[in-house]
């Protein structure tokens, strides 16, 4: 229709994806792909400061990253936190799992510490899930967020 516009005729929106996990990057520009955007991460934004991840939850986490890189960056961001949430445990490590055995910790370490954690606890009891939330900010401030469990 002449004077309409489609994705198609618009040059690809840039989204800034506030992670440097290669891997993730993958991921999402894979899930992404056709729908008109180009997918840039804080690999293309060197001078960019890491955001403390100080939140009490993964929402005030996601949310924090995103707001920081959209007023950095004027792109549309979209950010995320994620952990394991064991119940025996009160939802531990929760926000911790990432440094659950210190900072700077592997996976391996994290592992190790909650096992032994959860030593003790009969199985039964030992249900977790795995909680991601996502958010998505415009430079402009307009907010999304989004949380899975599984």
């Amino acid at each position: 229709m002449p004077g309409r516009e489609t994705i198609k005729d618009k040059k690809p929106r840039k989204v800034l994806l506030a992670t440097r996990n290669k891997g993730k990057v993958r991921e999402i520009r894979k899930l992404l792909k056709g729908l008109g955007v180009r997918i840039q991460s804080l690999h293309d934004l060197p001078e960019a400061p890491e955001v403390v991840e100080d939140g009490s939850s993964f929402g005030e986490n996601a949310l924090k990253k995103a707001r920081f890189y959209a007023a950095l960056s004027r792109m549309l961001t979209i950010s995320d936190d994620s952990g394991v949430e064991v119940e025996a445990l009160k939802g531990q490590p929760g926000v911790y799992s990432a440094r659950y055995a210190g900072e700077g910790s592997s996976d391996r370490e994290n592992n190790q510490k909650l096992l032994k954690e959860m030593e003790g606890i009969p199985s039964p009891r030992r249900g977790a899930w795995f909680r991601c939330t996502i958010a998505i900010v415009s430079p402009e401030g307009k907010e999304v967020v989004a949380e899975r469990f599984v």
